[in-house]
């Protein structure tokens, strides 16, 4: 089926939020509607523009209407939640939603209140820009940010190994819980603009077992709903999955190429019994 239209995705996203226990993470989003509605990987796959998948795109406008319509609200680390309001909302009229957003929108234009975007800056341009500049690295270079990446997240003895004829391995390292136990991990590194098959991990995990006792597979697309489940099969190692959107959040979060800088906002009350006291 063709990737539905965004306010065909309304009440699928409420009902993924009601599911997944009133927020979630946008991956967890994504995996859960495209369950929902019995998406094919090829539908989650298309791209819009750029590298942003039309799923992605017409997700990305179904919360910020059902946030503008008062149900959904978002932290700074990237985590949408139900409001009081979509708690008690199981089900919405998608005209109704975009009737009241359009007209909200319009007057905010009429009034010249900038401030009033339908998607924010945050939301899609910064990732959408971060990504594309990623996926311009020189192969070479890419690994290197990859190490960096691990090394700032705690990783020791990080060292990029890749080479031909090893199932895709570029790197290892160590990571340590409480300078007691530590674990040698080996990761890969794939500069990539459509989606991670299972294969892929496959190859991964078969050629690192025996030689880590864990996996990460970094890529600035995205895994395949089977890739995922390949990542978590019983019975196998488990690898962790880092994509893209989580990417160049860590990347945000580490202040890796990415600058952000804190607006103050001045508040201003009257005390009026000082006044009095005068």
């Amino acid at each position: 089926m063709a990737v539905p239209k965004y306010d065909d995705l309304f009440n699928p996203l409420l009902r993924s939020l009601h599911e997944l226990g009133s927020s979630a993470s946008i991956p967890e989003l994504e995996q859960r509607i495209a369950t929902i509605l019995n998406l094919s990987d090829d539908d989650i796959s298309s791209i819009h523009e750029g590298d942003r998948t039309q799923f992605s795109y017409n997700l990305a406008w179904a919360r910020t209407y059902l946030k503008k319509f008062g149900l959904l609200e978002n932290s700074s680390r990237g985590v949408w939640s139900l409001t009081p309001k979509g708690q008690q909302t199981q089900h919405v009229d998608e005209e109704q939603v975009k009737r009241f957003v359009n007209e909200n929108v319009r007057k905010a234009r009429e009034s010249e209140d900038q401030t009033d975007e339908l998607i924010s800056e945050e939301e899609v341009t910064w990732e959408d820009q971060a990504l594309d500049t990623i996926k311009r690295m020189h192969p070479d270079a890419f690994e290197r940010l990859c190490q960096r990446l691990l090394r700032e997240a705690g990783f020791i003895q990080v060292e990029i190994t890749g080479r031909s004829g090893d199932g895709g391995i570029d790197g290892r390292g160590v990571v340590k819980l409480g300078q007691i136990i530590s674990f040698h991990v080996h990761f890969q590194c794939k500069r990539y603009k459509d989606s991670i098959s299972s294969a892929l991990i496959r190859d991964f995990r078969g050629a690192m077992v025996g030689r880590a006792d864990k996996g990460i597979f970094i890529t600035t697309g995205t895994f395949t709903r089977d890739a995922r489940a390949e990542a978590l099969r019983d019975g196998a190692p488990p690898l962790d999955l880092i994509e893209g959107d989580d990417l160049v959040k860590m990347l945000k979060d580490f202040r890796l190429g990415i600058t952000v800088k804190e607006k103050i906002v001045e508040q201003v009350d009257v005390d009026v019994s000082w006044f009095e006291k005068v």
